[in-house]
């Protein structure tokens, strides 16, 4: 499979140019078009239970669809769901990827993803506690929001990172979550920046420029008879309710 990006980096669309006879796995929902004599199945890769825990714990579709190219192969064209940039992640055997819940839109025929428990850190900082393990070879695209930045850190390097940017990272690589301020909550509140990530190197960790779930946050208090929270009594509210 080739990979050809166009109109990156806001709303980019990616071209997976297949070879003959060669299976494209695609999140449902993120074809926009493909080329003709492709052929498409629709079902839940890995029987009903990988379904569930895909759709439920992981945030993608129950059923993910395998798009074929005919004997003169073919393209398939795919986006994420958000405004923003999409990346191909070299998926190797020796070097298998956490992808955030939600990011994942399609991978090549020699990429397994299924849903992996991200841990505690992923669970408190919001994201769910579950994302999805990509590991095999081949490709793995993923949707950003925003545009995207790649971190790649030496052996002991460190670098802290708001949860709510945190796209995809090497398994292998070290990290732990905390509060921004450590140790005092309303300080963390007040800065903004609940929770982040502190990765210790070496390994790569892929970027948003933008955070969906801050997004949502502001959609929400924007929105028509919605009540503003603003300093300590905002914050109050938020902890305890009003």
């Amino acid at each position: 499979m080739q990979v050809q990006l166009r109109h990156s980096p806001s709303f980019t669309v990616a071209r997976c140019v297949l070879a003959a006879n060669e299976p494209l796995r695609v999140e449902g929902g993120a074809m926009i078009a493909h080329s003709s004599g492709v052929m498409l199945e629709a079902k839940a890769q890995g029987g009903m239970v990988a379904g569930l825990k895909r759709s439920v714990l992981g945030g993608g579709s129950f059923f993910v669809t395998t798009f074929t190219a005919p004997a003169q192969g073919g393209w398939v064209d795919v986006a994420g769901m958000l405004p923003g940039d999409t990346v191909s992640i070299d998926v190797t055997p020796d070097r298998p990827f956490f992808l955030r819940r939600g990011s994942w839109i399609a991978n090549s025929h020699g990429v397994q993803v299924d849903t992996q428990w991200g841990g505690m850190a992923n669970l408190f900082g919001g994201e769910g506690g579950f994302g999805f393990r990509a590991s095999g070879q081949g490709e793995a695209l993923v949707s950003i929001y925003g545009a995207i930045d790649v971190i790649d850190l030496e052996a002991g390097e460190e670098v802290t990172i708001d949860t709510g940017h945190v796209v995809a990272y090497d398994l292998s690589i070290q990290f732990r979550m905390r509060r921004a301020v450590q140790g005092r909550s309303i300080q963390s509140m007040k800065s903004g920046e609940g929770w982040v990530f502190d990765f210790s190197g070496p390994g790569r960790v892929l970027l948003q420029t933008r955070n969906p779930e801050a997004f949502a946050q502001w959609v929400g208090e924007a929105a028509p008879g919605s009540q503003p929270r603003e300093g300590l009594g905002g914050i109050a509210g938020g902890l305890f309710g009003r």
